[in-house]
C-alpha cells in the first residue's frame, strides 16, 4: 500500500515539474537541438541560407529562432533567482561556464572591434579580452541560476539580431586581409555562430530543467553528448548521402535489365567448363577498361581491393592473435612485455607512407623487383598487424581470471585453456579489433601507389585471378602462383589517379566527374561489406558465448 502511494506521489510530483517552467525549460531544450540540427544541414548544403523556407527567408527564421531561445534561457535564469521557480542553485556557476562565456564574448568583441570598428588586430584583442573578463566575472561569481544562464543565452539574442538586422545577410563576407586571399563568408558563419551558440544555451536550458545544482548539470552534461552524438550521426549519414547522390548516376550508366543482357561467365565444375549469362549488367562493376568497351568499368580494380583485404587479413590476423596470446598467457609482466607495447602503439601511430615506403624498399626487391598484389598485401598485413595485436591482448586480459582458475582445478592444459576458454571469451574484441583494422587499409592509397599499383587501369581490364593462379612444381617452393606476382589496381589508388590526373578515361566516358563519384561509391560500399561482415561474425560469437 505504502509502495503504491509513494508511486503516486512521485508520479504527481513529475507531472508538477514538468508543467509552467519545466515546460519553458523543455521547449527551449527541444528549440535548441532544431537549431543544432538546422545548422548542420546548412553547413551540408542540404539547406541554402540564401532561399526562404515556406515563404521565410532561411537568415530571417534562424534569428527570430535564436531571439526566441536566448530569451527564455535569460528568462529561466532571472525567474529562479527572482523566486518564481523552485530550483536548487549552487552559489556559482564555476570555471567551465565561466570559461565558455569568457571565450565566446572574447571571440565576438574582438571581432566587432577589429572590423566594424576599425581598431586593427592589437584594439581587437583588447576589446575582446576586455568584454570576455567581464564575461567570465559575471558567469562565474554570481549565484549558479543567474551566472550560467544571463550571459549564456544573450549569445543567441545577439546573434539573433544581428541577423535579422541583415548586419550579416546572406551577401555577407569577412575579407581577413591577409596577402593569401582569404575570407570567411555567410555560408559558413552563419551556421557555426548558430551551432555553437544553440549548443551553449540547450546546455543552459538543460540545467534550467533540471533545476541547477547536481542535477541540473547532469542534465546539461546529458544534452552536450546527445547533441554531439547526433551531429556525429547526422555527419555519417550526410556523408553516405552526398557520395551516393553524387555516384548513383554514374553507377547505372549503360545498366541493362532482362534475360542474355548480362556478360558471360565460364565455370569449371569438375573439369567440365560451364557457361551462363547474366540476367542483368551493370557495366560500372562488370567490365574493365577496354578500348572496344562501350562503357568503361571498375571491376579489376574491385577485384584487387577485396584480394588485397583478403591477404593482409590472413596474414596479420594469425601473427596478431598468437603474439596476443604469447604475451597474455605466457610471457611474465616485464620490460620486455612493456617494450612490445610501445613498439606496437609506435606502429600502429606511424603514417601509411611510411609502410608503403618500406614495402618499396624491402618487399618489392624481393619478389623480381616489380610491384605486386603480394607486395601490397603484405604491406597493408603489416599496417594491420599492430591493431590485431593490441586489440587481441586487450580483449585477453578482459577474460576473467576465474575462468582460468576453474578450468585448470578440473586438470585442464594451459593450452587447452586458452583454446577452449581464452579465445572463445576473446573473439568478440578481436573481430573488432580486425573490422576497425579493415577500415583503414581498405582505403588506403600511398602503400598501393608504391607496392602494388602498375597503373590507373588494368590493360584489358583482366581481374586478377589468385584461385585459379595456383600452380604445383617439382622444386621449392613447390607451389607457385603468378598471379600474387603481378601488379595490378585497387580502387583507392584508381580514384586518387583519376581526380589528380583524370588520365586513362579515354573519349568513351562521356562524364569524368560521374565516373569518380561512382567509384567512389564503389569503393565505399566494398568497405561497408566488409564492415558488414566483421559486425555479423562479432555478433554470431557473442550470441554463441552466451548460449554457451
Amino acid at each position: 500500500m505504502g509502495s503504491a502511494t509513494d508511486t503516486e506521489r512521485g508520479t504527481r510530483l513529475v507531472r508538477e515539474e514538468t508543467t509552467g517552467a519545466g515546460a519553458v525549460a523543455a521547449g527551449a531544450v527541444g528549440l535548441s537541438a532544431v537549431l543544432f540540427v538546422l545548422s548542420l544541414a546548412a553547413i551540408a548544403e542540404l539547406v541554402v541560407i540564401s532561399e526562404p523556407v515556406a515563404g521565410v527567408p532561411v537568415v530571417s527564421l534562424i534569428g527570430g529562432l535564436l531571439v526566441l531561445l536566448g530569451l527564455a534561457v535569460i528568462g529561466l535564469g532571472v525567474g529562479s533567482r527572482l523566486g518564481y521557480l523552485s530550483t536548487d542553485p549552487s552559489p556559482s556557476a564555476g570555471l567551465i561556464a565561466g570559461s565558455v562565456a569568457g571565450i565566446s564574448w572574447f571571440v565576438i568583441a574582438g571581432g566587432f572591434a577589429s572590423e566594424t570598428l576599425g581598431f586593427g588586430p592589437v584594439g581587437g584583442v583588447l576589446g575582446g579580452l576586455a568584454l570576455g573578463v567581464f564575461a567570465f566575472a559575471a558567469t562565474a561569481l554570481p549565484r549558479e541560476d543567474v551566472g550560467s544562464t544571463v550571459p549564456i543565452g544573450a549569445l543567441p539574442v545577439l546573434a539573433g539580431l544581428v541577423f535579422l538586422t541583415d548586419v550579416i545577410g546572406p551577401s555577407w563576407v569577412w575579407n581577413l586581409g591577409w596577402e593569401q586571399s582569404a575570407s570567411f563568408t555567410a555560408e559558413f558563419v552563419i551556421p557555426s555562430v548558430t551551432l555553437f551558440s544553440a549548443l551553449f544555451a540547450g546546455w543552459a536550458a538543460a540545467k534550467a530543467y533540471g533545476g541547477f545544482g547536481a542535477r541540473g548539470r547532469h542534465a546539461g552534461a546529458y544534452t552536450l553528448v546527445y547533441l554531439n552524438a547526433v551531429s556525429i550521426v547526422a555527419f555519417l549519414f550526410v556523408l553516405v548521402a552526398f557520395v551516393v547522390f553524387k555516384g548513383v548516376p554514374g553507377l547505372l550508366t549503360g545498366v541493362q535489365l532482362g534475360a542474355g543482357t548480362g556478360p558471360t561467365s565460364t565455370v569449371v565444375l569438375l573439369g567440365n567448363e560451364i557457361s551462363f549469362t547474366w540476367p542483368f549488367s551493370v557495366p560500372f562493376v562488370m567490365n574493365g577498361v577496354a578500348l572496344l568497351n562501350d562503357y568503361q568499368g571498375v571491376l579489376p580494380a574491385i577485384v584487387g581491393t577485396i584480394w588485397l583485404v583478403i591477404g593482409a587479413v590472413l596474414f596479420a590476423v594469425p601473427l596478431g592473435v598468437g603474439a596476443a596470446v604469447f604475451l597474455t598467457e605466457y610471457a611474465e609482466r616485464g620490460r620486455f612485455t612493456q617494450a612490445v607495447e610501445v613498439a606496437t602503439n609506435g606502429l600502429w601511430s606511424t603514417p601509411s607512407i611510411v609502410f608503403g615506403l618500406f614495402g618499396f624498399a624491402f618487399l618489392v626487391p624481393r619478389f623480381g623487383n616489380q610491384k605486386s598484389l603480394l607486395a601490397g598485401m603484405l604491406t597493408l598485413g603489416f599496417m594491420l598487424l599492430p591493431l590485431v595485436l593490441i586489440t587481441s591482448r586487450e580483449a585477453m586480459l578482459a577474460v576473467p581470471d576465474e575462468y582460468r582458475d576453474a578450468s585448470a582445478a578440473l586438470g585442464v592444459t594451459r593450452w587447452q585453456t586458452i583454446r577452449s576458454v581464452v579465445l572463445p571469451a576473446a573473439l568478440p574484441g578481436v573481430v573488432t579489433g580486425v573490422i576497425l583494422g579493415v577500415g583503414r587499409i581498405a582505403g588506403e592509397t600511398a602503400p598501393i601507389l608504391l607496392t602494388m599499383a602498375g597503373g590507373t587501369f588494368v590493360p584489358g581490364g583482366q581481374t586478377v585471378d589468385v584461385i585459379g593462379g595456383f600452380e604445383f612444381t617439382s622444386v621449392p617452393p613447390f607451389v607457385a602462383n603468378p598471379e600474387l606476382l603481378q601488379a595490378t589496381s585497387a580502387l583507392p589508388y584508381q580514384l586518387f589517379a583519376l581526380i589528380t590526373a583524370g588520365v586513362g578515361l579515354g573519349d568513351s566516358v562521356a562524364d569524368p566527374e560521374g565516373f569518380r563519384w561512382a567509384t567512389a561509391l564503389v569503393l565505399l560500399v566494398v568497405v561497408l561489406s566488409f564492415y558488414a561482415v566483421g559486425i555479423g561474425a562479432r555478433y554470431y560469437f557473442r550470441r554463441k558465448l552466451r548460449h554457451d
